[in-house]
């Protein structure tokens, strides 16, 4: 397909997406990235590193967003030169591309922004890998826009990401049909294991979630065929400072990505 940083892409290949939700300090990111690096490894699995220089969206003014661009860029830099592993991060408005383009190996795109016209084509304009998570508010079938869009600054560099459809209040779900209608327009295909199984808002000033079925929907995922999962993952998180209660232990995640590459094993001969 492509490369990222340095691996390819390839068809038939799982590639995974990992990292705490935001930057808190240099400690837990190294500590992830270590792991996340030994993991790759010994699973022989591409994985890129992601965390967010700024959550833009938060619930409430009073919730932790992260250390800013330049600081946070700076962080992820020595993440990459210290454990020679790709590093994505959230881009919120088109003056912050150049900026972040400059130091990212994937730009990505959050999922409410994921129709901002001048957003797509400044990202795609970069040359950069760009992944656009899928709004909760769109249907699978609409993601042929973004990728026309994207596709018209002459970028084919682009991965699409399922997080889930909002259903009703404070809950999301997701409709597995996604996956091979996206995958159809000639993409890679990620799903969201972590963010999907969030509920948006529902601890009142902040989100909470149900990280226990992230298992069963990675896996499922993987059977229905997907290229690529995207986990966020933490030493402890339920002292993390953004989206504790969907994240995954780091401690867990390996035990998790072994069973997931059996299924995918198994399921990548019928797509």
């Amino acid at each position: 397909m492509f490369k990222i940083g340095n691996f390819e892409l390839q068809k038939g290949q799982l590639f995974i997406i990992a990292g705490p939700c935001v930057i808190e300090n240099e400690e837990v990111l190294y500590r992830t990235a270590e792991t996340l690096k030994e993991i790759k490894k010994s699973l022989k699995i591409p994985i890129i590193f992601k965390s967010s220089y700024d959550k833009a969206n938060r619930s409430s003014i009073h919730s932790y967003r992260g250390p800013g661009i330049h600081k946070g860029l700076g962080i992820l830099k020595k993440v990459r030169e210290k454990f020679n592993i790709p590093i994505l991060s959230d881009v919120h408005s088109v003056e912050e591309i150049k900026i972040a383009g400059d130091v990212l190996d994937v730009i990505q795109i959050p999922a409410f922004l994921c129709r901002q016209t001048d957003l797509i084509l400044e990202a795609g304009k970069t040359g950069k890998p760009v992944n656009v998570k899928k709004g909760q508010f769109l249907a699978p079938w609409d993601v042929k826009n973004i990728v026309e869009k994207f596709k018209a600054t002459g970028n084919e560099k682009i991965i699409i990401t399922e997080r889930g459809t909002t259903f009703g209040y404070n809950n999301l779900v997701v409709d597995f049909r996604s996956f091979p209608i996206i995958r159809s327009m000639g993409v890679p295909i990620v799903f969201d294991a972590t963010h999907s199984v969030q509920l948006p808002g529902g601890a009142g000033s902040c989100s909470s979630g149900q990280r226990q079925f992230v298992p069963y929907l990675s896996r499922a995922a993987v059977a229905c065929g997907v290229d690529g999962l995207f986990f966020e993952v933490h030493p402890n998180p339920e002292k993390a400072l953004c989206d504790g209660p969907n994240m995954l232990s780091l401690n867990d995640f390996k035990v998790l990505l072994e069973e997931i590459l059996q299924i995918h094993s198994v399921a990548k001969k019928y797509y």
